[in-house]
């Protein structure tokens, strides 16, 4: 949902940002490597001592990197297939990072195991949600559905953790980490039945 009605509007708000950086001579790698090394430092150096405001913020600085990168390959004419593997790779990184940081405080000094343990299955199945994907794309298939995207699980889970540290009561972040669990799963089915479909459709038909 998120990336169809926001991509367009951050796209052009941050396409003045990737012009100066692609003047500065930095390439579109770069701003991936460097933006996913910000939100995991903000995610393991911040989530884990309990700061969830301050990490939400310094996660919210470099996340944007994700949409800037792009905008800079598309402009310098520097897409390519590594780019877009290296892109997709460091995403899950990012992700492990935020839901790993959340699962650390929550099982630790946070004291709250459920909430750790929903932050747990938050990042067991955000992976799975992924890996689906890439699997019925490496097969010659698609697998573009499902209700949990990851633009919708990231500023969901970011939101409600800064509200959280701002002194929203934690049941709060507790019932969103269960909802976008319950979502994953849901999205994991979906693509699973939609992979089985496309499989049974172009299987040869079987010998009388």
């Amino acid at each position: 949902m998120l990336n169809r009605f926001a991509r367009a509007l951050f796209t052009r708000l941050l396409t003045p940002v990737a012009g100066f950086l692609l003047r500065l001579g930095i390439s579109p790698d770069v701003v991936t490597l460097v933006g996913t090394l910000g939100v995991s430092a903000g995610a393991l150096a911040l989530y884990p001592t309990g700061h969830l405001l301050a990490g939400t913020l310094v996660i919210t600085a470099f996340v944007f990197s994700d949409t800037v990168d792009g905008i800079m390959a598309r402009a310098s004419g520097r897409s390519s297939s590594w780019g877009a593997y290296l892109d997709s790779t460091l995403d899950r990184v990012g992700d492990a990072a935020i839901f790993g940081g959340l699962v650390l405080w929550f099982t630790g000094d946070g004291d709250d195991r459920l909430t750790g343990v929903l932050a747990l299955a938050c990042l067991a199945l955000g992976a799975v949600v992924s890996y689906s994907k890439a699997r019925a794309e490496g097969l010659g298939m698609t697998a573009n559905v499902g209700i949990a995207e990851r633009a919708d699980r990231l500023v969901a889970v970011l939101v409600t953790t800064g509200l959280v540290g701002l002194g929203l009561p934690v049941v709060v972040l507790t019932v969103v980490l269960g909802v976008l669990a319950l979502a994953s799963l849901i999205t994991v089915v979906q693509r699973m039945l939609e992979v089985r479909r496309q499989a049974l459709r172009s299987a040869p038909p079987a010998s009388p």
